[in-house]
């Protein structure tokens, strides 16, 4: 039950197609098991969807996310349902540093150049992550 999971707070992704909004609120949705609706509605879980330029063009804001929740697995629980890949930031301070959440199920670590622009950050050139050891 949502009152019995307290919320965490914000998760940014990036989806690597155009997407309609609502088609990733379903997603979203049966992931999470909870509604999810637009900003200005009332459901347990808001988000936030719109559109930019670069590889990954199909920015998505999720509040009021639950704290019980893994955002990694839900990313790539999404990232099945839609078909397409999901870039979120890993846990690291490297601003470069993500996951990336394919279709399959899996889940990479990688670097993105991000550019910022008018519309909102632009994320493109994804590579597979390097460790300096």
């Amino acid at each position: 039950m949502a009152d019995t999971d307290p919320t965490g707070g914000l998760w940014n992704w990036a989806v690597a197609c155009p997407l309609d909004p609502d088609r990733v609120r379903g997603a979203l949705a049966g992931t999470l098991e909870r509604s999810v609706v637009p900003l200005e509605a009332e459901g347990d879980v808001l988000c936030d969807v719109y559109e930019v330029g670069g590889e990954f063009p199909t920015l998505v804001d999720v509040y009021l996310a639950p704290s019980r929740v893994d955002e990694a697995t839900a990313a790539s629980a999404v990232s099945v349902r839609l078909g397409a890949a999901v870039l979120l930031p890993d846990d690291s301070l490297d601003p470069s540093a993500y996951v990336l959440a394919t279709p399959d199920g899996s889940l990479i670590a990688v670097h993105v150049d991000e550019i910022e622009t008018d519309d909102g950050p632009e994320r493109r050139n994804v590579r597979p992550a390097t460790t300096g050891r």
